[in-house]
């Protein structure tokens, strides 16, 4: 009986004679092809269609697999799209992934190692190349093919390693090889949607051991490899579709291929944690609202330098507890509401402490019906340091970070800001963010001793824990005058460790966050307002009174900020800050 599968079969038919076949029958032999041959025999796996073969081959191995649905649920049903994995077992992996999308996306082709071709039912799926020898003339056209074929609208699954993944000296562990740059050459090229997934596993410790005496004998052992799958279940992972205009347009293709490499180690499932249960055992309902008529009157009271600034409708004031309690429930009222939409809040009818008896108030107010549309608390260092008298610490942050005495708030006045919101219709609007920052801008006008501000950044638990950790490593400088009292404790993976180390991962937060944010969220749109204003990060901590939501300390120098943002925010005032003296 002829074989159903051989290395003969990938010599042309004109050179066969009976001493290449006895000798390429031996080989089959020793690399376990014979096997293959068996198991593609006894299944009738010959002449089936490629995805009939793929399923029939994944049952003749009885491999499960787990995370398929998930996978496909992000794959774009349409539209030029570049799919990039890990290698680790270097073959099965590319059955697997095939079989999956191609259901999703019928016009998949796959840029897939020249051994493959022992597979000839799975031919129609891809575009062979030689991952060995980046000079082989033969890759020029198939790599020219898969850019057309991209171009022209259609997804390309591609394993950048070219080989599989090898127990790496340097690195101590087993990893991949540098990725080929065609990945962020196509992407780029075609604008196409990047997709970055990541399967699950290894190959045999036999495999590892050969590898590491010539690296030849990975690619002899593949065979046998592919047969150690059977009776196991392989685990897809995928992160969500990237649009090719996320990337930075000044990356170039080594760095991009970098970066997409550890968006597909990204969402490996042991680089996953999940955020503690809910402390909140049951929301209770808010207080009513305080009457628009209420806020008003207490605002008649003022005197006219609390009030800030006007722009058309609203006005932005400041004042303290004592001049406004009504207007301070009315805020901590809103604090709650809003918070409870990012599963920040405290779970009571609002949200206050005795802090906002003594901090400073800054909010903004619909002047037609005494609405309050968000607001911002102020701790003045000087001021809270001369009422504390020696009791409890007088700032509020203290109870999530320990301050030491050279932190800036025992050193200089300064101002602690937090508790920040806006209501939802205008969350969405610049038009908010900006009042809060030119009443800022507008109060240290007034009081000029303030240089510098610090608080934090609430990152939401809504983001996912990866993006929480990435963003800490990529943009904290540790220093010993501040640290958390509870840490967050997830560090990233060792391989973006190792991306760090060569790349400012500051500069590529967006995408990767595109990459694991189901919704696409980037990072929070006050946190890169203060990334302009040339803000320093101490440290990332979790606040375990707000529900443990992971808060980003960081300091502003403002009078260091730069001119078009000091002249946006001070306007008038912005010279005579910058060149305030003390006296």
């Amino acid at each position: 009986m002829t074989t159903a599968i051989s290395l003969l079969k990938l010599v042309p038919q004109e050179k066969h004679n009976v001493i290449l076949s006895g000798v390429m029958s031996l080989i089959d032999k020793l690399l376990a092809i014979h096997r293959l041959d068996h198991l593609y025999r006894a299944h009738q796996l010959t002449g089936k269609s490629k995805e009939e073969f793929a399923k029939s081959l994944l049952a003749a191995l009885n491999v499960t697999i787990k995370g398929a649905d998930a996978l496909q649920q992000k794959v774009p049903h349409e539209g030029p799209l570049v799919i990039a994995s890990n290698h680790p077992f270097g073959g099965i992996e590319g059955v697997i992934l095939a079989y999956i999308i191609g259901q999703i996306r019928t016009d998949l082709k796959v840029l897939a190692n020249q051994g493959l071709q022992l597979f000839s039912e799975l031919n129609d799926y891809f575009i062979f190349t030689n991952p060995l020898s980046e000079r082989d003339p033969k890759n020029g056209p198939s790599l020219r093919a898969s850019l057309r074929h991209v171009k022209q609208g259609g997804a390309l699954l591609i394993f950048p390693a070219g080989r599989v993944s090898y127990y790496q000296a340097d690195k101590k562990r087993i990893s991949e090889h540098q990725w080929n740059r065609i990945v962020a050459n196509l992407v780029t090229r075609t604008q196409a949607n990047y997709l970055p997934v990541f399967v699950s596993g290894q190959n045999s410790p036999l495999f590892y051991r050969l590898g590491r005496i010539y690296y030849r004998l990975r690619m002899l052992m593949l065979p046998r490899e592919l047969l150690n799958k059977q009776d196991t279940c392989i685990t897809i992972t995928a992160g969500s579709s990237i649009p090719a205009k996320t990337f930075r347009a000044d990356n170039d293709d080594i760095e991009q291929t970098a970066l997409q490499r550890i968006q597909s180690y990204a969402q490996d499932p042991v680089w996953r944690h999940t955020w503690p249960e809910s402390n909140i055992v049951k929301l209770k309902p808010l207080i009513n609202e305080v009457p628009g008529s209420v806020i008003k009157s207490e605002l008649a009271q003022l005197a006219d330098s609390q009030t800030l600034l006007s722009y058309r409708n609203l006005d932005v004031y400041y004042a303290y507890y004592e001049q406004i309690p009504q207007t301070v429930k009315e805020i901590a009222r809103l604090r709650e509401s809003v918070f409870r939409e990012h599963d920040e809040g405290s779970g009571n009818p609002l949200d206050t402490d005795d802090f906002d008896k003594t901090y400073t108030h800054l909010f903004i107010v619909e002047r037609d019906k005494g609405r309050i549309i968000g607001a911002y608390r102020m701790g003045q260092s000087d001021r809270l340091l001369s009422n504390s008298l020696g009791g409890a610490d007088p700032f509020y942050l203290s109870a999530m970070f320990n301050f030491s005495a050279d932190f800036i708030n025992r050193q200089a006045p300064c101002l602690e800001m937090g508790r920040s919101f806006l209501i939802p219709e205008y969350q969405n609007s610049f038009q908010g963010l900006l009042l809060l920052w030119r009443g800022i801008g507008r109060f240290v006008c007034q009081f000029p001793q303030y240089r510098t501000l610090y608080g934090t950044v609430s990152l939401s638990k809504l983001y996912d824990p990866r993006s929480v950790s990435l963003i800490e490593h990529a943009l904290v400088t540790p220093t010993k005058s501040a640290t958390a009292r509870t840490q967050l404790g997830f560090p990233v993976s060792a391989e973006i460790a190792d991306f760090a180390r060569q790349y400012p991962l500051a500069n590529h937060l967006t995408s990767l966050l595109a990459g694991i944010e189901s919704d696409g969220k980037d990072i929070p749109i006050l946190l890169k307002h203060y990334q302009k204003l040339g803000a320093k990060f101490h440290c990332l901590g979790i606040d375990s009174n707000f529900n443990y939501t992971p808060g980003l300390l960081l300091s502003v120098e403002l009078a260091n900020a730069p001119e078009k943002l000091g002249k946006l925010y001070l306007g008038e005032g912005w010279e005579k800050y910058k060149n305030y003296q003390k006296d």
